[in-house]
């Protein structure tokens, strides 16, 4: 970018305008940095501390006083540059080290302490624009809305503008696009700026052979399945990052680059270079979450990454809950999965799945196997859906008698996941729907079930640590068959760190003998309210207020006092690099299923 601008280095003597001192460690040579902006504001101001290199220099441990002039003599540069940035294309920069101009010292002859160093910044007037044309244009560009005549002269905004153009005829077909010419004037006298850009589009282009390097285990006839490039069709660089996304998902590559060739093949193709790092094949992993009344739950997985070399994911399983529960005993299950990726289509996973699991539950002991195979579609990058057949076998004991459960089912899931971050969100949502209507056998009766899960996430105030609202809506119901035919899997009931932390774990059901108020089973109707209020304390601790409530009922079950309960307390979340650490304070504010404080530890927010 060429741009008629002289960079002065005198100041005028006698300048008033905006001080800021930076106090340098006690570590330093340094006593004082001092900066002096005259005809600035408050953000010219943050963007010269963002841009200067004499603050990064004087804070590294161990500097000193070469680097601090290396520093200083870089900082003419990077401070214009700052301020073409905001539009301002006559600043004026002193940096005085000792009283001599930085420029001035010759960099092998640094002195050996520096004592005081003032920047000094005469900002000028802001910059216009006159012209603001980026041309030509593809079908469809939209430039920033701010790059026109008379707004202000923003650098960032004609190189965002270039961008723009470049992109847009990529998106085109047009992978070799480049800026042709670009003149850029900056006339003092008027305070204008000219932005004149042409774009040299090259020829439309189509998709090549894929190379691929790298692969070791990884078959490469698997890893075109999965990337499925479409090869002979026109480039389109969302097509490009799609391919690196379905590889990137089988868990297989540590790293994935899709990079394009420089020349063009003869007569409009453009070939790709699949750059994959391999993981190791096996990972193990290892979790523990605690209750007060709940009890430990621990978990451990093995996984093969690449089991027959086509990106098959083995994994196996175990989980042991209710370690040292008040109300139940233990829990356990062992399943086993196999997942392959790329079948029958690029973005659909076939999975074949066995779970065997005992469950010592307060109202009932049941021994259940299950076996399942499912189609998982991913349709965007924020919406994926699931089908299955599943067949499970359930025997079950409890107060009034012994049952058995045999059913075939169809269950699927629709999720349509916009939240910025899985573990500890800050905005967006995540709605999660599912349908499962199941045929019995036996003494099982034959129905359907329905579930949401919706979580919404609104943060405000610092960019980098916000507080966050956080409200979570869970409802489910199952239709069909009378309550003592359903399996009990597919039965609700609340309580617990998943629905209402303060009340004891599926402490709220029905009960369907008004002669036995203690016999009680899961209800057929179920819905959870939960509200938080995070709010950041330094970096890395945060604290959170929360209320959860639930609710259960049964058809034909009259349920009326105790059908619902609440609870609320107060948290405390520690930052860690894979999602915070959660410890949870609740207690009972509604209903008669509780009594006492619950303490919940885990990592990753409650939802």
């Amino acid at each position: 970018m060429s741009v008629s601008c002289i960079r002065s280095l005198g100041l005028l003597a006698g300048i008033v305008g905006l001080a800021f001192t930076s106090a340098a460690p006690s570590a330093q040579t340094l006593d004082r940095l001092e900066f002096r902006v005259a005809g600035g504001n408050d953000e010219v101001e943050r963007t010269i501390k963002g841009a200067s290199a004499l603050i990064a220099a004087r804070d590294v441990e161990g500097g000193d006083a070469q680097d601090l002039l290396s520093a200083a003599r870089a900082e003419y540069g990077r401070l214009v540059t700052a301020l073409y940035g905001l539009g301002y294309y006559s600043p004026v920069v002193n940096v005085l080290v000792d009283g001599r101009e930085a420029a001035q010292i010759p960099p092998l002859d640094a002195p050996e302490t520096i004592r005081t160093i003032i920047v000094q910044v005469q900002v000028g007037p802001p910059f216009r624009f006159g012209l603001a044309r980026v041309a030509p244009l593809a079908p469809e560009t939209e430039l920033p809305d701010d790059f026109r005549t008379g707004e202000r002269a923003r650098s960032t905004l004609v190189q965002d503008s270039a961008r723009a153009a470049a992109d847009g005829w990529r998106s085109a077909g047009f992978a070799k696009v480049d800026v042709g010419s670009e003149t850029v004037v900056a006339d003092h006298a008027r305070q204008i700026l000219d932005a004149d850009v042409r774009m040299a589009p090259g020829p439309r282009l189509r998709f090549g052979e894929m190379r691929i390097v790298g692969a070791q285990r990884m078959s490469e006839r698997r890893i075109h399945k999965i990337a499925n490039l479409p090869t002979g069709e026109v480039y389109d660089p969302e097509e490009l990052q799609d391919s690196a996304d379905r590889l990137r998902r089988t868990g297989v590559f540590r790293s994935v680059s899709l990079t394009e060739d420089e020349a063009v093949t003869p007569p409009d193709l453009l070939g790709i270079t699949a750059t994959v790092v391999e993981e190791l094949p096996r990972r193990y992993s290892f979790g523990v979450e605690v209750s007060s009344l709940e009890g430990a739950t621990v978990t451990g997985q093995w996984m093969h990454r690449n089991l027959l070399g086509g990106g098959e994911r083995l994994t196996v399983t175990g989980e042991v809950d209710n370690l040292g529960a008040a109300n139940s005993g233990v829990d356990y299950r062992l399943g086993v999965t196999l997942d392959r990726p790329a079948t029958p289509t690029a973005d659909t996973t076939l999975g074949f799945g066995v779970q065997v699991e005992r469950l010592d539950e307060e109202d009932f002991l049941a021994d259940t196997i299950t076996l399942n195979t499912s189609l998982t579609r991913l349709f965007s990058r924020q919406l994926t859906g699931s089908i299955g057949v599943s067949y499970a076998y359930s025997d079950v004991e409890d107060d009034f008698g012994q049952y058995v459960y045999e059913y075939v089912s169809l269950p699927g899931t629709l999720i349509w996941n916009r939240r910025d971050n899985d573990l500890d969100t800050t905005e967006g949502f995540y709605l999660a729907a599912g349908a499962t209507p199941f045929q019995g056998f036996g003494e099982t009766g034959s129905g359907g079930q329905l579930t949401l899960d919706g979580r919404a996430f609104f943060g405000f105030g610092d960019e980098d640590r916000p507080f966050v609202l956080a409200g979570r809506l869970q409802a489910g119901a199952v239709f069909g068959p009378e309550l003592i035919e359903i399996p009990r899997e597919y039965l609700f009931y609340s309580g617990g760190g998943g629905t209402v932390r303060g009340q004891p774990y599926q402490s709220l059901g029905v009960r369907p003998d008004a002669s036995d108020p203690d016999y009680k089973i899961g209800g057929t109707r179920f819905a959870a309210l939960s509200a938080e209020f995070r709010a950041p304390i330094t970096r890395n601790i945060g604290v959170v207020a929360f209320a959860d409530a639930g609710y259960v009922t049964a058809d034909s079950i009259d349920s009326d006092r105790d059908e619902w309960h609440a609870g609320a307390g107060l948290g405390v979340r520690y930052a860690t690099g894979f999602g915070p650490i959660r410890v949870d304070v609740a207690g009972p504010v509604g209903g008669d299923t509780g009594d006492g404080v619950q303490i919940y530890i885990g990592i990753g927010q409650a939802f």
